[in-house]
């Protein structure tokens, strides 16, 4: 897992799709860009559940745009250390879509902190310093985040042995 963690890069907003997707599509996309963290993964049901609870949009002609899977790859890290419930209300007071510049700079910093937890990175200033709340809230959760997944493969090569 070290290895596909050390590789592991978040498509840039750029690189999401933009010409939308079906729902499996969607699925197994988000599903193929976290199998490196070894812990992350969608289900369509949950996708659809999603929708129905309006933490996103509704696809138009059962495509997803690039901002709804820009939000599904957000939940679905958000929930291996948030509640559905304090997703929702992140959702509710800071409303996706993030614009591309935004989510881009979130990909490094979740890349940068992610190194830094499995011992092969390092923070930058920005990642251990933010200024804002709202910036102290995203490096928090990165690094909860970060943490999970490290431990998560700790159990895992133990459980081997």
């Amino acid at each position: 897992m070290q290895a596909d963690i050390k590789n592991f890069r978040m498509p840039r907003s750029a690189e999401v799709a933009s010409i939308g997707l079906y729902l499996d599509q969607t699925t197994k996309y988000i599903n193929e860009v976290f199998r490196p963290l070894g812990c992350v993964e969608v289900t369509p049901s949950m996708i659809s559940n999603y929708v129905k609870k309006k933490y996103i949009g509704k696809p138009i002609k059962k495509l997803y745009s690039r901002e709804q899977i820009i939000c599904l790859m957000f939940i679905a890290l958000a929930k291996l250390v948030l509640s559905m419930d304090n997703i929702d209300m992140f959702l509710k007071t800071d409303p996706f879509p993030m614009d591309g510049d935004e989510y881009d700079s979130f990909c490094d910093s979740f890349e940068n902190i992610l190194g830094s937890v499995f011992g092969f990175g390092k923070m930058t200033a920005a990642d251990a310093g933010p200024e804002s709340e709202k910036e102290r809230f995203a490096v928090s959760l990165m690094t909860a985040i970060a943490h999970y997944i490290y431990l998560n493969d700790c159990f895992e090569h133990m459980s081997v042995k």
